[in-house]
């Protein structure tokens, strides 16, 4: 199948934005039993992303170990992309479908405490004084007014194929180079958090000079998809030579395909940290299951599932990390942090240089 120019398939997103937000969510999974009296008191609704609930992911099994402990129905609804999922959230506010929105990041946060959203609930032993299971410079990047928790983190990263015919980049700047034309895939930053990351990344290493950055970057984009998933298909396709991911994600092609053909490449400016946190959705149709799922997410047993099905580190400082993370998943010396409301005010310039591109 032949791939669509950047710029058209850019424009189409712009253009069905609005109505794949209304539309991308679907069921993953249907009540398993109906209950006389209040069959949604049996169930937690929680929105999430495809690659958390998809087969791959830590959805299926947190589903499993979360029924057996409580006898609930934990139903997960895949949005898409996260943005994708706030969006819904922010859509449904007066009519709330679900219980607990996760995938809510350090560049959404601001956003989505903004929107009115969210209810202010602490998981069960998520902040002690004696054992803390979230690590605190993990939640003190979404805020500690008890709205989001986080549950994971790790850095974005361009991730490189050794197989291809050109050579690794060592910085931001050399992606603007004229060898890397059509060679590097990207995520919409209004529906994917490691898009908006991208241009998260770029404020932080270029400040008021981004803008001249994304008109040089721009003939280098092969395409921008909507979600994480799609972009790195397309990536180990072949399709590119290049993709915005993660730190961590050659660690998974180490784990389960057994290559070390993708490498992470690590850049001495500094590489911007993502923190992804869940909240309880404001006037939630269960707020006291939703509390069990959130005490659930953070504790040992559901924090052990996630370093080799999210592919992220877990933010339970007593979970063990496998040892492909020690292999191929490199730490940069050099942490980035940007102020969330300039990253998204930057998205919309992004949008605009990409659409006159």
């Amino acid at each position: 199948m032949k791939i669509n120019t950047f710029k058209s398939k850019f424009i189409l997103s712009s253009i069905v934005l609005l109505s794949l937000t209304l539309t991308a969510c679907s069921k993953k999974q249907e009540s398993k039993e109906t209950v006389k009296d209040d069959p949604r008191k049996k169930e937690v609704v929680v929105y999430s992303y495809d690659s958390f609930v998809g087969e791959w992911g830590p959805g299926p099994e947190l589903e499993k170990l979360f029924e057996q402990k409580t006898g609930l129905d934990l139903v997960f609804v895949d949005c898409g992309d996260a943005v994708q999922a706030y969006n819904r959230a922010v859509l449904e506010k007066d009519a709330v479908q679900a219980d607990v929105i996760v995938g809510i990041d350090n560049n959404l946060a601001d956003k989505a405490r903004a929107s009115g959203i969210l209810e202010p609930y602490t998981p069960k032993d998520a902040v002690s004084n004696t054992s803390s299971t979230v690590a605190s410079f993990a939640q003190s990047a979404l805020g500690n007014d008890g709205l989001l928790t986080a549950y994971d983190y790790g850095h974005f990263a361009m991730i490189y194929d050794s197989e291809s015919s050109v050579p690794a980049p060592s910085s931001l700047e050399d992606l603007t180079k004229d060898i890397y034309k059509k060679k590097i895939i990207l995520m919409d930053g209004r529906t994917s958090t490691p898009g908006l990351g991208f241009v998260a990344w770029t404020l932080a290493v270029y400040g008021d000079d981004y803008e001249s950055y994304w008109k040089a970057l721009a003939p280098n984009i092969l395409t921008m998809t909507s979600g994480w998933s799609e972009g790195w298909g397309m990536f180990q396709n072949g399709e590119a030579p290049l993709c915005i991911s993660y730190t961590t994600s050659p660690a998974y092609c180490v784990e389960y395909e057994d290559t070390d053909r993708y490498k992470t490449l690590v850049f001495d400016q500094g590489h911007v940290l993502q923190v992804e946190g869940y909240g309880l959705l404001k006037d939630a149709p269960n707020p006291d299951g939703a509390k069990l799922f959130m005490d659930f997410l953070i504790s040992k047993e559901a924090q052990e599932v996630l370093p080799l099905t999210q592919w992220m580190y877990p933010v339970n400082p007593n979970v063990e990390m496998p040892e492909s993370y020690k292999t191929a998943a490199p730490i940069p010396d050099k942490t980035l942090s940007v102020d969330s409301a300039k990253v998204n005010s930057a998205l919309e310039k992004v949008s605009d240089i990409l659409l006159g591109s």
